[in-house]
């Protein structure tokens, strides 16, 4: 069945639309942007020595695609009524993965302002978390799919080895926004774009807090342009996400100068024109750091 056929079109309305499915009781969400198609359960080919949570490999339409056991990657038990079982392919950082999970249910139109952000309360998960959602009878989780898949191929995330093939780099004075919900990649970004000269970077959690700043900084008279040379935002961040922020910044005649780089592991050639939209003045697909600093050098020069 697929399921990214007739989605949320509009941009830049910090809405989304999830795919709710389950882990034996828990319910948990992926967004539908990620989603290609819920497929029934196929025979997988074992591959030898592969990752614990790597049930192995299957043929798509003569492309093969990794399985993941979600619940193993979670430390669920596994299910207790395989008949109800699901396939989820998705595609993101412009890889195809599938996800086996228990059944999917249904698909939810919410907006970011809705999610809230992981806190000490969920610390012990915090890092495969992207956001709760609070419902009448229970809670939604949003899994950081790049998180888990970054567990299982380490190799497949940001790494500051990348910046190597850079060479000798002089150290820049520019000063660089950052609105990034995992903390994992704000560290990983700090780090690697320090590695490429680029040290003066501020991070905040999401598009709402970035956005909060860049006003207070108007309401004090002060000049944001002066204060930063360039943004950098993920698209999934609670409260406000990229493309919403993005849209806001651009509609500011006070902030609209600012270049900002969507940098994001759903920037694919269907979705380009989302960013493109809002007036992001680059997009990059995540983990490609190498060619974001590119793209850094060429907006702020």
């Amino acid at each position: 069945m697929a399921v990214n056929e007739g989605i949320l079109t509009e941009t830049g309305t910090n809405e989304l639309e999830i795919v709710e499915f389950t882990i034996g009781k828990n319910r948990f969400g992926i967004n539908v942007i990620k989603v290609k198609e819920i497929l029934v359960p196929t025979e997988v080919t074992k591959v030898p020595h592969s990752h614990p949570s790597v049930e192995g490999i299957i043929d798509i339409r003569g492309e093969v695609v990794t399985v993941v056991d979600l619940a193993h990657a979670l430390g669920f038990e596994a299910s207790d009524n395989p008949k109800y079982d699901k396939f989820i392919l998705a595609e993101f950082n412009q890889t195809k993965i599938v996800f086996h999970v228990h059944n999917v249910t249904q698909i939810h139109r919410i907006s970011w302002q809705q999610i809230e952000k992981p806190g000490k309360m969920y610390q012990s998960l915090e890092t495969q978390l992207t956001g709760v959602i609070k419902r009448e009878k229970d809670m939604l989780l949003l899994l950081d799919f790049e998180k888990i898949v970054a567990d299982i191929s380490p190799e497949s995330t940001i790494h500051k080895e990348q910046m190597t093939v850079l060479g000798e780099r002089e150290r820049s004075s520019k000063r660089i926004m950052i609105a990034e919900d995992s903390g994992l990649l704000r560290a990983m970004l700090q780090e690697t774009l320090g590695e490429a000269g680029y040290q003066q970077t501020v991070v905040f959690e999401d598009g709402q807090e970035a956005h909060d700043h860049l006003m207070t900084l108007l309401e004090k008279g002060k000049k944001p342009e002066e204060e930063y040379q360039l943004i950098i935002t993920d698209i999934e961040m609670p409260r406000m996400d990229g493309h919403h922020f993005t849209k806001l910044v651009k509609e500011e005649e006070k902030l609209r100068h600012l270049p900002v780089v969507i940098f994001s592991s759903l920037i694919t050639d269907d979705l380009r024109h989302k960013g493109e939209k809002v007036g992001a003045d680059a997009q990059v697909s995540k983990p490609e750091i190498v060619d974001l600093v590119n793209v850094i050098d060429r907006q702020i020069l």
